[in-house]
């Protein structure tokens, strides 16, 4: 949590092609972000995690989009510091905690948080944020249970014009996007305009 509430912005990306998983990571570091959720999407996805957690060993890896208890266990297995998901899943839930892999279950209702806190867990993916309604929303469905503490991660609809927003929330301490590492950049292998995007997003994190 010190290093979210530290690095403030996530990136997140998928891969298509293992051997960009390293490069990509370090061009996201050269630019200032140390913290990246890799999602589960592609083939290529579970190999990528230990290239990176072995090759740029400074970044702290997440883990996203992961749907069963085996994901979680293997993907602690091969490295990854913290995993996500994107809904509420409380087999995932157990097969992490038990692995020892910190995790962000997916809310995006009050039943669905409750389920959460009853699981344990005091840090929540709020997905999809803009979707859902954004901060007003968030703000709303979190009043009751500010007393207990619970931090939110909020992706899905984020950009570089909203994200201030969501940093200013007390219990916010980090946002993620995938706006920051474009696929078309990566298929050309434009690591340098990669990090130039990235710092970009740092400094507008600093301000807050």
């Amino acid at each position: 949590m010190q290093r979210l509430e530290a690095a403030k912005v996530v990136a997140g990306f998928s891969i298509d092609r293992v051997e960009d998983a390293v490069p990509l990571a370090k061009a996201l570091l050269a630019g200032g972000i140390s913290v990246v959720e890799l999602t589960l999407r592609t083939e290529a996805g579970m190999a990528a995690i230990k290239k990176i957690s072995e090759g740029v060993p400074d970044m702290l890896l997440g883990v996203g989009t992961i749907l069963t208890p085996d994901q979680a266990r293997q993907v602690k297995a091969d490295g990854a510091d913290f995993g996500v998901s994107p809904g509420l899943n409380r087999n995932v839930i157990r097969a992490a905690q038990a692995a020892g892999l910190p995790f962000a279950p997916g809310i995006v209702t009050p039943s669905e948080l409750e389920a959460a806190l009853e699981c344990g867990c005091r840090f929540v993916k709020f997905f999809p944020a803009e979707a859902a309604g954004g901060i007003p929303y968030l703000r709303s469905i979190s009043a009751p249970y500010a007393h207990l503490g619970v931090k939110f991660f909020p992706l899905g609809g984020l950009n570089a014009k909203n994200m201030v927003n969501y940093l200013l929330e007390k219990n916010v301490p980090a946002i993620g996007g995938s706006w920051i590492v474009k696929p078309d950049l990566v298929a050309l292998k434009a690591w340098d305009q990669i990090t130039a995007r990235a710092a970009e997003v740092c400094q507008i994190a600093a301000a807050t």
